[in-house]
């Protein structure tokens, strides 16, 4: 992957758009990468059930009808259109003002997920709207399918954003001493993005085995010039790795996605939707 490969800003024009703006400046200037808000319209938009009244309308109405509807279909279309727009470079601007050089932006329509995909190859990371809620409120109606979706389809890593934007200046690795949660150790080392930091990888769990990953973890980090802390934790792995980014101000949270271990695990299925709506920090998902 060349420097060439941009950072991804999705953006919709919900709350989570100024944060995601944001985190995306963060990440581009830190691993010297150009930026690209992405604002998708997507095709398949709710809209009001049109009843047949065919057999109650005179001769010509109904054409009259699907005329009118067909009219304004094409202005909601060119409304989304121009409110995307407003979008983008709003967010392009306030990019400019924190230092990025020359972002761009663009529009498409489709769903998120497919025009991610299109644009994967030239893709180094992706930041997209996250919503959260108090861990003493889990069952709050909130959503993150969208996200969630991204996720499970995209191989990139993928930055999930806080409700607010705070300057990454520590990060958490939960780290389970698996082949893959040591991949995930040695790309944080390896990349740009959180370099000069410093860094708490944290396990659930404990015994020789972990005591040994955690070991690895800390020599691995180090002989890049990280500043490591190692702790351990007992319980459920999603409280436990909460508890600790809360307790030790953690300003965002890396985890592998996918796998059967006890933090791996915390990436598929429902358990899914629980680590994303209630961890209070960005998490940095790695594929």
């Amino acid at each position: 992957m060349t420097n060439m490969n941009k950072v991804i800003g999705c953006i919709d024009g919900t709350e989570t758009s100024a944060t995601v703006c944001e985190y995306a400046a963060w990440s581009a200037l830190r691993m010297g990468a150009p930026l690209e808000f992405l604002h998708v319209i997507d095709r398949h938009q709710e809209v009001a059930p049109v009843s047949d009244f065919s057999g109650n309308l005179k001769v010509g109405a109904q054409d009259e009808l699907l005329q009118q509807l067909a009219e304004l279909d094409a202005q909601r279309s060119k409304i989304a259109q121009e409110h995307g727009r407003i979008l983008v470079d709003a967010a392009r601007g306030r990019a400019a003002e924190l230092g990025v050089k020359a972002p761009e932006g663009r529009q498409r329509h489709g769903t998120l997920v497919e025009t991610l995909g299109e644009m994967e190859d030239d893709t180094r990371l992706i930041v997209l709207g996250r919503r959260h809620v108090d861990a003493a409120a889990p069952d709050q109606p909130v959503q993150n399918h969208r996200l969630e979706r991204v996720i499970r389809a995209i191989h990139k890593p993928i930055l999930a954003t806080a409700a607010h934007y705070r300057t990454p200046e520590r990060f958490m690795i939960a780290f389970d001493g698996s082949p893959t949660g040591r991949k995930t150790v040695e790309r944080v080392a390896a990349s740009p993005l959180l370099v000069g930091l410093p860094v708490h990888v944290v396990t659930v769990g404990s015994g020789a085995s972990a005591s040994d990953a955690l070991a690895w973890a800390k020599t691995e980090l180090e002989a890049r010039g990280f500043d490591v802390t190692t702790a351990t934790r007992d319980g459920d792995a999603e409280r436990a790795l909460g508890d600790y980014a809360t307790e030790h101000t953690m300003d965002l949270v890396v985890i592998g996605a996918y796998g059967h271990s006890r933090i791996r695990h915390l990436m598929i299925g429902s358990t899914t939707t629980a680590l994303l709506r209630t961890l209070p920090v960005p998490v940095l998902v790695l594929r």
